[in-house]
């Protein structure tokens, strides 16, 4: 068992691919086969395994998600931190805040499309965090 940390710059809402830094942490750990789980420890940001070859596909996932939670809408009430803050919540909750991928001969078995990403619901820019643990 490993457990680690990835700490993922962000500058803004959208999709930030991470792939590389997972790829990386599970190639250190030295195991043959299990299952890698990743979590993010935020309510307002979360994670997606999606296509990585064509960015108009995370443009279109971005828009959509954006169009089917708006920000400013009048029925919410959990505004003090701002406009973006109870949408990046709502975001959160119907899209993922784990993820698992196995792990064969020392490898992720993604495919040869898909790319790991943190999904940030808010305008911040800072850094979030993701535990991974094989």
């Amino acid at each position: 068992m490993a457990i680690g940390e990835i700490k993922i710059p962000v500058h803004g809402q959208g999709l930030h691919e991470f792939t590389g830094s997972v790829v990386d942490w599970v190639s250190e750990q030295a195991f043959d086969e299990g299952l890698c789980t990743l979590f993010i420890q935020h309510t307002s940001a979360s994670l997606l395994i999606q296509e990585n070859a064509d960015p108009s596909a995370r443009r279109d996932l971005e828009n959509w998600l954006n169009r089917l939670v708006p920000e400013n809408d009048s029925l919410y009430t959990h505004t003090l931190e701002g406009p973006d803050d109870m949408p990046a919540h709502i975001k959160c909750s119907l899209t993922a805040t784990s993820l698992s991928i196995p792990v064969q001969k020392g490898r992720l078995m993604l495919g040869t499309w898909q790319g790991i990403y943190l999904w940030e619901h808010r305008h911040h820019h800072g850094a979030r965090h993701v535990i991974l643990h094989i």
